[in-house]
């Protein structure tokens, strides 16, 4: 840390221990970064690379250090230069990878690495959106309604044109079958959010107040996909 030119301000960084801590803490941090003047800063202690928080917190204007103290754990300092962004605008993380180290440590570390293999490494060849819309339609294919809302609501907020959504239903009744689609898929909440996206931009809103919208009416918070 010694060419870090805001190094001597660490100690009075708040400290935030989330090593072992189940659940869904990155709402909380995401606020109280949210609320912290310029020249502040947060201590994430974590038993692994909190990769996922970096572009969260480069968001809200804050720049990172992550230092290495032992086998599982890890310390990441994000100081505020400018204050910008907004909690609501900010990305949603998989929050389920703070689960893993309370099965096995190692496994936590592995888990975040093929997370930003996965969706942040720049070998990928295909656009963010189209990985997102293979993701979708591989939850529905298994099931998992609620990680296809997210894959939807990630979509859209990254500035998905709605017509993508159009082939991917299409695409769906196609390979899934009449019957299917119109018991499981049709009156699901992942389809109403669709439905919304379509209605709200025919009468002409905003990309932003749809956004809202989804927000409030389907995000996990509100619980309408568990």
């Amino acid at each position: 840390m010694k060419n870090i030119e805001w190094k001597d301000k660490v100690a009075s960084f708040k400290k935030i221990d989330v090593r072992g801590i189940a659940g869904n803490f990155l709402d909380g941090l995401k606020k109280q970064a949210a609320k912290l003047p310029v020249g502040e800063g947060i201590e994430v202690i974590q038993s692994f690379e909190p990769i996922p928080l970096y572009e969260i917190m480069e968001m809200l204007g804050y720049v990172h250090y992550t230092e290495k103290t032992a086998e599982h754990e890890y310390h990441a300092y994000f100081y505020r230069t400018e204050e910008k962004g907004n909690v609501e605008d900010a990305p949603e993380r998989p929050a389920v990878i703070a689960n893993y180290p309370m099965i096995d440590e190692k496994l936590g570390e592995l888990a975040v690495e093929f997370w930003d293999m996965t969706w942040k490494s720049e070998k990928r060849y295909l656009d963010y959106n189209i990985r997102l819309l293979l993701s979708l339609a591989n939850a529905v294919g298994a099931g998992r309604m609620r990680q296809a809302m997210r894959e939807l609501l990630k979509a859209y907020a990254n500035g998905l044109d709605s017509r993508a959504l159009d082939d991917v239903f299409e695409q769906l009744a196609w390979n899934m079958g009449i019957g299917f689609f119109s018991s499981e898929i049709a009156p699901s909440p992942l389809f109403h959010a669709y439905k919304l996206i379509k209605q709200m931009e025919k009468q002409g809103k905003e990309r932003d107040e749809i956004n809202q919208m989804l927000r409030e009416k389907f995000s996990d918070k509100k619980g309408v996909c568990k």
